[in-house]
């Protein structure tokens, strides 16, 4: 069930706001923070459960609940064709995010969570050797997870094949690439974030059209993925819109 609860007021408001089905959302007994959250809730008719905080500590393996949880359903993940609708409808240039096997849910999240707020059309990761979108995800991305598409597949490389039949460009981050700020991303973009210490994979590193780097300029010679992948997110929003 873990993977299923969402928590936190964030999390559960954006959840109930979008399309997710909630099966049940648990409330702490003498929380009275939380009124807009279950006015929303019961105008969605989802059904309402009380619950003591040794309850929600159990559903939520201890997070950072603030009095309220819910159970959702299996998350529904998008078709890569879904993603790759989204520009057209926004009438915009395509603005792909993909994740290389991120397995921290904590860097996922947050790399989720900047995503949906440059407006990225939806994120790709792979079926295996990822974090699963649970409710660490769900609620480090502060709800996000449940506005941005997000799309499992089989084969990263053999999807940057696909991608670039879409005249989307790929761009992979690491650290000996091309400096990020000389580069052009005007046209369509697919920015690839690699793991968490081994960054990208070496078929997918070869599938891309591109790598670029961030400037170090003091003694660590790297960032932590998500904040790596906010520097590049912001970049190419800002120099698309100019």
């Amino acid at each position: 069930m873990e993977n299923n609860i969402i928590y936190g007021r964030n999390a559960v408001m954006e959840a109930i706001k979008s399309d997710v089905q909630i099966d049940v959302v648990y409330l702490q007994s003498g929380i009275k923070s939380c009124g807009d959250i279950i006015e929303s809730a019961k105008e969605k008719g989802f059904v309402i459960k009380n619950a003591n905080a040794k309850k929600l500590d159990a559903l939520t393996n201890g997070g950072r609940h603030g009095g309220i949880a819910a159970l959702i359903s299996e998350i529904l993940y998008a078709d890569l064709d879904d993603l790759l609708k989204v520009s057209s409808l926004k009438g915009k240039l395509p603005f792909l995010i993909m994740a290389d096997e991120i397995e921290d849910p904590h860097n996922l999240g947050a790399v989720i969570r900047t995503a949906e707020a440059v407006g990225a059309d939806g994120l790709i990761v792979p079926k295996r050797r990822s974090a699963a979108i649970s409710g660490i995800v769900q609620n480090t991305s502060a709800g996000a997870a449940s506005w941005l598409k997000i799309c499992r597949v089989a084969n990263l490389s053999d999807t940057i094949k696909t991608i670039k039949k879409s005249n989307i460009w790929v761009y992979g981050a690491e650290a000996d690439g091309e400096p990020y700020h000389k580069t052009d991303f005007s046209g369509g973009v697919c920015l690839v974030i690699g793991s968490e210490g081994k960054g990208l994979g070496r078929l997918v590193r070869e599938s891309c059209d591109k790598i670029v780097s961030i400037d170090m300029h003091g003694q660590i010679n790297s960032l932590n993925v998500s904040v790596s992948a906010g520097i590049l997110m912001y970049h190419i929003l800002r120099s698309r819109d100019i």
